[in-house]
């Protein structure tokens, strides 16, 4: 008998594995060793000696057991918020306009800059602790708020804290290359160098498990964020991409070209796009809670995305200016009502797709023996649910590398 295991049993299991709908274990189990799934399957077929060797049984009652949630794009840590240009696009402002009038991200990086390091580290604790409420175990972590040396280097190590500090898994990202500090205005070349120039010292002191860019008209050009991926890649670095947002760059193209771990939001993705991210094995993170702020019309292309088998992944982009929402569940109900996915689409968008975003796949999003020990147990019947009520948390237990986090044994 182990003292580190733990049988979780009389569950329905939605373990996202191929092969079923929702890979739907009914009457499934659970063993838990240590931080590691040890045995996933059919109650029935759990080997009594296994069973023997848990101390501790934990009967679920029926309830659902999903994988741990993973966001996989979020710009957790920054300074003060931005309500007052929520008020300016409702009365006709653009989200262009407002920043070429010196708001959006400046306004936020102006207010990061002065913010000190504990008070960035409370107050993206109290958002982290929104999500791991309802089930978030992963998340990435974009700087893109600092455009300094200095202040994006703060952030970056608030994120890592995070991670440190909170049962949380963080994965953190570089991107420097998201705006145009007041200091370098007019000369977006030499900020791009600049930009290239931090990423080794960053890299060096372990802040950044992949690098990032925001390649649009009111972003970076190609040629800008191509010398940042060049500079990632001399790294060793992964690459994302802010793609084709609010115009068609080309920019998925351009981070296929480097493998890229994703590209995001895509609004405006064609043809090429879609074909260049299939071939590179790059996954498509949609962001519906930022097109729902937006009140954007056009959809991303979901049926060419399907079409040619490229994962889609859900997240919640939250952010103070164009996503402030801090429900991933919310995500999955957007994701259904506005993109017109299904709803098991909705779910490996936030579990399997989610984790390989993150180049996690061989350690997180499914329930499978082997795989880290986070799952989420949920007063309710059916996975279908999870995508269906919205403004409600039917989160009853989350584990995370197998220690209870939230539920009655936390």
């Amino acid at each position: 008998m182990s003292a580190h295991r733990t049988l979780y049993r009389q569950a329905r299991l939605a373990t996202m594995q191929p092969g079923s709908a929702w890979g739907l274990i009914d009457d499934g189990a659970l063993l838990v060793e240590g931080d590691t799934l040890l045995w996933v399957g059919p109650e029935a077929e759990l080997p009594a000696e296994l069973a023997r060797s848990a101390p501790r049984d934990v009967k679920l009652d029926g309830a659902l057991v999903t994988p741990g949630l993973i966001d996989c794009h979020t710009h957790l840590v920054y300074g003060g918020h931005r309500a007052t240009e929520f008020e300016l696009r409702l009365q006709g402002a653009s989200y262009d306009q407002i920043a070429r009038a010196g708001g959006g991200i400046r306004s936020t990086v102006s207010a990061t800059r002065v913010a000190t390091d504990g008070q960035l580290f409370n107050s993206a604790a109290d958002r982290a602790a929104a999500l791991m409420n309802e089930g978030v175990t992963v998340i990435e972590v974009k700087s893109g708020y600092g455009l300094s040396a200095e202040h994006e280097a703060r952030c970056l190590r608030v994120a890592r804290r995070l991670g440190r500090e909170l049962p949380l898994t963080v994965r953190t990202t570089s991107l420097a290359a998201h705006a145009l500090p007041h200091e370098f205005a007019g000369r977006p070349d030499d900020y791009i160098e600049a930009a290239c120039a931090w990423l080794p010292q960053l890299h060096a002191e372990g802040l950044v498990d992949a690098v990032d860019a925001f390649c649009d008209e009111i972003g970076f050009t190609p040629a800008q964020t191509r010398r940042m991926f060049e500079a990632a890649a001399r790294l060793g670095l992964p690459v994302k991409l802010h793609a084709e947002q609010l115009s068609n760059q080309h920019g998925a193209a351009l981070a296929a070209e480097f493998n890229a771990l994703s590209c995001d939001h895509l609004e405006h993705l064609d043809g090429d796009g879609v074909a260049a991210m299939a071939h590179a094995g790059t996954v498509a993170v949609l962001l519906p809670g930022a097109f729902y702020f937006l009140r954007e019309t056009r959809l991303p292309p979901i049926a060419a995305l399907r079409a040619a088998g490229v994962p889609i992944a859900i997240a919640s982009d939250h952010n103070p200016g164009s996503a402030p929402g801090l429900s991933l569940l919310l995500m999955l109900n957007m994701a259904c009502t506005f993109f017109r996915l299904t709803p098991e689409e909705a779910l490996r968008g936030v579990t399997v797709h989610a984790a390989r975003a993150l180049g996690l796949q061989h350690s997180h999003g499914q329930l499978k023996a082997g795989l880290q020990a986070d799952f989420v147990v949920w007063d309710l019947a059916a996975p279908n649910e999870l995508a269906y009520w919205f403004g409600r948390n039917p989160c009853q237990r989350v584990l995370r590398a197998g220690i209870e986090i939230l539920g009655p044994d936390a």
